[in-house]
């Protein structure tokens, strides 16, 4: 049986979706391998598919008027992305995907995909919750773009980095992705140097370290009072330490 079987089969969105009718989309479906920076889909491309992360990250993005890149988020292994076809087939792409590393991703033929919505309606159910979720993310960076300063919007990253890739260990919480600077500054609109000076204000203040892009917090309590939020929960954590104590 062909790998991009199980991957479209431990995606979250298919859960319900019968052997069999796996099997089915998965002879439609194509597999693509992508060197890191390769695009996947550009503006206004025909959105003849939607497609599911088997490997690797991919980013989606788009081009500010000044023509910068501005990261909207990230997909990892088991999300889908260009899920917007299955809702709004008339459309073209919405901004730009590449692979943020070495990626496999499955691309699974929009027609064919609508077929085992009509027997699986949960399945439209998941897009709509994924759409609105994402939506969310993005509102609440233009909030942060419009009304916080750099320190804030770098620290609301780090927060929201946590919730999806913090791993708690012995010393803290290390993120489980490896951003550049450029890339954190393409995230919440800043500059590659604002977000160097404020990493470095935040590690000299004791509330995080870095070596290599690793990214360690110390202390998320601090940083979230610090933009009056509440710590976030981790997906991540090693079940052998004991549970993080939330200060007062």
């Amino acid at each position: 049986m062909a790998d991009s079987y199980w991957y479209i089969k431990n995606c979250d969105l298919f859960s319900q979706v019968s052997p069999d009718d796996v099997a089915w989309l998965e002879s439609k479906s194509k597999m693509r391998k992508l060197k890191r920076g390769e695009t996947v889909y550009l503006p206004d491309d025909s959105s003849d598919d939607i497609l599911l992360v088997a490997s690797g990250r991919v980013k989606i993005c788009h081009a500010t008027p000044e023509g910068k890149q501005s990261i909207l988020g990230f997909i990892d292994p088991g999300e889908i992305f260009g899920e917007l076809a299955l809702l709004d087939s008339s459309s073209g792409r919405e901004g730009q995907a590449e692979a943020a590393e070495k990626s496999i991703v499955v691309a699974i033929p929009k027609n064919e995909l609508l077929a085992i919505v009509q027997k699986y309606p949960s399945i439209v159910l998941g897009v709509t919750k994924l759409i609105g979720l994402r939506r969310q993310r993005i509102e609440r960076r233009l909030r942060n773009l419009l009304f916080r300063s750099n320190r804030d919007r770098v620290i609301h990253l780090l927060l929201e980095l946590t919730e999806k890739y913090g791993h708690r260990s012995s010393v803290g919480v290390e993120l489980q992705i490896r951003l550049s600077h450029q890339e954190m500054a393409s995230i919440i609109g800043s500059t590659r140097e604002t977000v160097t000076v404020v990493l470095g204000q935040l590690q000299s203040e004791g509330m995080l370290t870095i070596a290599r892009r690793r990214i360690v917090l110390l202390s998320i309590d601090r940083l979230a009072a610090e933009v009056n939020e509440q710590p976030p929960k981790l997906k991540l954590s090693d079940p052998s330490l004991p549970p993080m104590k939330v200060m007062a």
